[in-house]
Parts: C-alpha cells; structure tokens; sequence
C-alpha cells in the first residue's frame, strides 16, 4: 500500500495521541485504579485500556494496521506482509503512571519496510507533544492540554510548532532508566568518564528519554536490558528528523522493526553531535 496522503497521516496520528492522552490524564487526576499484571509481570491499569481504544479507534481511519502493546498481537505470518503499519503503546511508562512521577508518554510510529518513519510523543502530564514529518524535520508544541478539545487541535499544533532546537553548549549526558541500570550500562558509562572531561547523569522514565536525546538535553542513551518495539519505535524516528539514531550496540546498524521477535536488541541512541 501507498500513503495517500501523508500529512493527514500524521495529523490523525497526533490527534489520537493527543485525546489519550487527556484521557490518561483524567484518570491519573481523578480515579483510584487497580493495576493488574500480565503474563510477563508486566503491570496493566485502566488507562492503558482506556488510551488502547481511543488510539485504536481513531488510527483504523487510515486504512493501515496497527499493532498495539495493548491490543491483539499479529502472528509474524500476517504482520511480515505489512508494508505500512502503525506500532502503539497507548500509555509507555505504566510503572511512571502508578508511582505518579508523571513520566509516562502516548507513543504512535509508523513503520514502512521496517524503518520508523514518522512518530508521535505526547507527554499529558508536562502537556508537550513531539512529532515529525515523513522524510521532514523534527518538532515540539509545548502547553498543549484538553482545554484545546473545542478548538481547531490540528490548526493550533501546526500553528505553534517548532523546530526541535539541539544545544550542546553544557556537560554531555548520558540519559539512563530510574528502573533499569545494568551492569553493562554502568561499564559504558565508566568509558564515556574515560572519554569526556564531565559526565552528567539524567534520569526519566518511558520514551522521554529518546526525547531528550532529541532535543540535544542529553546526548546518548545506552539500554542494554529489554525493551520492546513500541517503547522505542515513535522516539526513534523523532530522534531520526532531529539528525541522531538509535543503532544496535553490537552491529551499529540502526535498529528495525517488524521483526519475528519484537523484543528489541540492545542499542545506543544517539544525538547528532
């Protein structure tokens, strides 16, 4: 299949995270929720559901498929045939959302032939929405929350965009989980201190920290522990228009999508500087 046309792709893309969003949001305000675990003891609440279904809902507009964390996962035999399709968490960050720390994220990639092409990070609770173009550049809206639902969301976004700026006038950082420090992250930042006068260690959860790469507030992110494809699809094609990348830590090729396993291998995302 072919895109029809590509800016209203995105454009449906940004309104379903954006209405997640404020759905998440809602529910972290205002609602005791139970959280549930599943198989992989991985923890489940209402807003991941909640967030599934308006994303899910909205995103089957296009005509594409979408493979969600929280929705039914294709057999490989069906998904290796998708030329385009949509790769969602509907809330990436559940752990963040339970201990209210406020980072947690709506995550929404398009992949095309297993390359990320276009993302979509909309953070409720800092109410900053990051995106970009197919084959264009990389933006932020920042203040943008459900007090927009009455108005023309879509026109005001592209209104009040703007380029991701990349300053590198500082320490350089190194952006690592709260939950998730291995021993093999601790040996490549004890190089990093080999190689740079000061180290500066930033701490966030979810995709925030491929955002961070991003906007050049750190400067590479190590994750050699597990992720899937969902937590890193949308960040990583950001991070793409904002000229870094995240390659795999043992080959330096950029990391793909659709694969057989959607477990991601180990990578380093990186900045352009």
């Amino acid at each position: 299949m072919t895109l029809k046309n590509s800016e209203d792709t995105l454009n449906t893309a940004i309104y379903a995270a954006l209405h997640a969003g404020w759905e998440i949001l809602s529910i972290y305000n205002n609602e005791d929720f139970n959280v549930e675990y599943k198989d992989d003891n991985s923890p489940l609440t209402i807003a991941d559901k909640a967030a599934h279904k308006i994303i899910s809902e909205e995103l089957i507009k296009t005509g594409i498929p979408i493979l969600s964390e929280e929705g039914k996962h294709q057999t490989y035999t069906e998904r290796k045939n998708w030329n385009y399709f949509w790769l969602v968490d509907p809330l990436d960050g559940t752990k963040e959302f339970i201990k209210r720390n406020g980072e947690f994220t709506v995550n929404i990639a398009l992949i095309h032939e297993q390359k990320t092409v276009l993302g979509v990070i909309y953070s409720p609770v800092l109410k900053t929405l990051y995106f970009n173009f197919l084959n264009g550049e990389a933006y932020t809206v920042k203040s943008i929350d459900s007090s927009f639902k009455e108005k023309n969301i879509i026109q005001e976004i592209h209104t009040r965009k703007e380029i991701i700026p990349q300053t590198f006038n500082r320490k350089y950082r190194v952006v690592a989980s709260r939950s998730h420090l291995s021993d093999e992250t601790k040996k490549f930042i004890e190089k990093l201190e080999t190689e740079h006068k000061e180290i500066e260690i930033v701490s966030m959860g979810s995709s925030l920290k491929l955002c961070l790469i991003a906007t050049g507030e750190a400067d590479v992110y190590p994750r050699f522990a597990p992720t899937m494809e969902w937590d890193t699809a949308a960040g990583h094609a950001i991070l793409k228009a904002a000229g870094g990348n995240v390659i795999i830590h043992e080959t330096n090729k950029e990391v793909i999508y659709n694969k057989e396993n959607l477990l991601n291998p180990w990578f380093i995302a990186k900045n352009s500087n």
